[in-house]
C-alpha cells in the first residue's frame, strides 16, 4: 500500500525540484556566456576569472530575475547614448531601480566570487 504513495511522493518532489532548478536558471546560456565574456575582459583572461565571473553571474541569476537583469541592462546601454533618448534612460525612477538591483547583485557577486 506503501509503494503508490512513496511513488507519488517522489515524483511531487521531483517535480518541486525540477521548478526551483528551472526558475533558478532562468538566464539563457547567450546571456550567461556574454556576462562572463565581459566580466573576463574586465578582470584579466585567465582560468582564475572564467571561475570566478562564471560564479558571479550565477550569483546575479540567483538573486534577480532575467527580465530585470535585460531591463538593467538596457539602461546601461541605452544611457551611454547622447542627447534626450539616453538622458531618459539616465533620469527614469524606473531605470534607476532596475540598474540599482543589477549593482546590488553585482556586488553580492563580487563578495561571493573574488
Amino acid at each position: 500500500m506503501l509503494g503508490p504513495i512513496v511513488a507519488a511522493l517522489a515524483v511531487l518532489a521531483a517535480t518541486s525540484m525540477g521548478a526551483r532548478a528551472e526558475e533558478a536558471n532562468d538566464y539563457p546560456t547567450s546571456a550567461r556566456a556574454e556576462y562572463v565574456f565581459g566580466c573576463m575582459k574586465a578582470n584579466g583572461e585567465t582560468r582564475q576569472s572564467i571561475e570566478q565571473c562564471s560564479c558571479s553571474i550565477d550569483v546575479v541569476a540567483s538573486i534577480i530575475p532575467y527580465d530585470r537583469y535585460v531591463t538593467a541592462e538596457t539602461v546601461l546601454s541605452m544611457s551611454q547614448v547622447r542627447g534626450n533618448l539616453g538622458g531618459e534612460f539616465r533620469s527614469s525612477e524606473q531605470a534607476s531601480n532596475a540598474l540599482n538591483d543589477l549593482r546590488r547583485a553585482q556586488a553580492e557577486a563580487e563578495v561571493r566570487c573574488f
